[in-house]
């Protein structure tokens, strides 16, 4: 294993529970860097027998945890929200070299984390009941408590992202929490759990890593009494299966194939600047909430993908995660490289017109990833599989459009429903669009971003529940209603 690095590799790579890391009965597997193939060494893999004894240790926890005051709570969440800046690079760069995102992107993923997680800390006496008008010589109210040990499983895209700022809600509730790294990108989960081990009482926050059976038995554990995924809607289904056995609450962050509208009126310039950010190339199109379908007004077609093309060569370059010149990182693994390139296949053989990349990089030093170029089809139809199914890879698939009803037919086919943006100057059009179209999160004249305090969460099957919000905060609660005569 190479050693020269910016940072240190995490020296301890084993499970963090009740406070402190554990050799795991699961044993051991290897993590690599998916722009090299350097193997970056072992990481553990917890079974069973170990998620039983973590859940044990945050049930332990949370008996004293639940009865911690709101502003102790919101103490530890603004000390974790510093440690998290002070150590941003090293963090970014774990990320980077594990899961193949430019460094200088997961550096800001940590800062937005931070930022995330001072969010909730303020947010600690909102989780608040009230009372019921019942008359003379009677009380009647309610409160808001936590769930218990609850768990957090999250996906490779922005690993140390996900851990840090989706406990904080849970945490900020009263619950104790377990997280789950992404199987593809454990490293920096390591290190986020010794930066956190004297931050929290032992239990509270604990991180795990592992394959399949990790989740699932997190998912089945009678003391688990709230899952949260981000992750595919496939893993999403199963969560939910087995859930049902326990009639156990879940949270759901899934798949999206999201649609990014330019109405003929819009300010071109910026449309097509949109719809080239809101690809997240950057991340190699590994985002749930990338505007993977461009749907274009004939009137305008030609011209907004001559320019799209344009301006892909301008802002995105392939290359190794770790410069800070990288504009656009790898695909985690070799499995999702496979996936991508099926696609890309698929449609050629479909009748999609390839209008730029589609293939691997030219740079040799770059022949060991697994790197795919930004990649534009055109003249994609609905019955075509890259207009219906999520590639979670770099490919856009722009479709011309004429009138409004055959565009919006279009736009809610799919049982998809995360994101959408809407470019266009008529007001009117605007909110009649973003009305109309069937997605939780709705953008008009800009894309990608996310805003602290807007409620962020899918249509259909692209999810469950809220969150970035005070809603995320009261989801990690329960309601219990107490009528008292006086």
């Amino acid at each position: 294993m190479h050693t020269e690095h910016a940072y240190a590799l995490p020296e301890c790579r084993n499970l963090f529970y009740g406070g402190r890391f554990h050799v795991p009965q699961g044993g051991y597997g290897r993590t690599l860097n998916p722009a090299t193939q350097e193997d970056l060494g072992p990481v553990s893999n917890a079974n069973a027998a170990d998620v039983d004894a973590a859940v044990q240790a945050a049930h332990l926890a949370f008996q004293s945890w639940r009865h911690t005051k709101p502003a102790v709570r919101a103490a530890a969440l603004r000390e974790f929200g510093n440690r998290l800046r002070t150590h941003a690079e090293e963090l970014g760069f774990l990320d980077a070299i594990n899961c193949g995102n430019p460094v200088r992107e997961m550096a800001a993923d940590v800062h937005f984390a931070a930022t995330q997680v001072d969010y909730f800390a303020g947010l600690v006496h909102e989780a608040k009941g009230d009372t019921l008008p019942m008359g003379d010589g009677v009380l009647n109210y309610s409160v808001r408590e936590p769930y218990g040990v609850v768990a957090r499983i999250v996906a490779y895209n922005h690993p140390l992202m996900f851990l840090a700022a989706k406990l904080a809600a849970a945490v900020a509730a009263g619950n104790t929490v377990i997280l789950k790294a992404a199987t593809q990108a454990p490293l920096s989960a390591y290190r986020l759990a010794t930066l956190l081990q004297d931050v929290f009482p032992p239990g509270v926050v604990n991180v795990l890593s592992g394959d399949t059976p990790c989740g699932q038995a997190l998912v089945d554990h009678p003391l688990v009494k709230k899952v949260s995924l981000i992750g595919s809607t496939a893993t999403g289904k199963s969560i939910l299966r087995s859930a049902a056995e326990k009639v156990m609450p879940v949270s759901l962050e899934l798949g999206g194939k999201n649609p990014l509208i330019i109405c003929p009126e819009a300010d071109m310039d910026k449309a097509i600047e949109g719809a080239v950010k809101g690809m997240n190339f950057t991340w190699a199109g590994q985002s749930c909430g990338s505007t993977s379908r461009c749907f274009v007004h004939r009137s305008v077609y030609d011209r907004v993908i001559k320019e799209m093309v344009q301006k892909i060569s301008q802002l995105y370059r392939c290359g190794l995660p770790t410069d800070p010149a990288t504009t656009m990182g790898c695909l985690v693994s070799k499995a999702q490289y496979e996936k991508v390139m099926s696609f890309i296949d698929s449609a050629h053989k479909e009748g999609a017109r390839l209008v730029c990349g589609g293939v691997r990089p030219s740079d040799k030093a770059l022949d060991n990833g697994w790197f795919v170029t930004a990649t534009v089809f055109a003249d994609v139809t609905p019955a075509m599989r890259l207009f219906r199914e999520e590639v979670f890879g770099p490919v856009l698939a722009v479709i011309p459009w004429d009138e409004e009803e055959d565009l919006l037919r279009m736009v809610n086919g799919l049982d998809f429903g995360l994101t959408a943006s809407i470019w266009t100057k008529d007001l009117a059009r605007a909110h009649r669009l973003a009305s109309r179209v069937e997605s939780g999160y709705v953008w008009i004249n800009h894309v990608s971003a996310h805003f602290i305090g807007a409620d962020f969460g899918g249509y259909k099957q692209s999810g469950l529940g809220r969150e970035e919000g005070v809603s995320e905060l009261l989801a990690w609660t329960q309601t219990k209603n107490v009528h008292v005569v006086l």
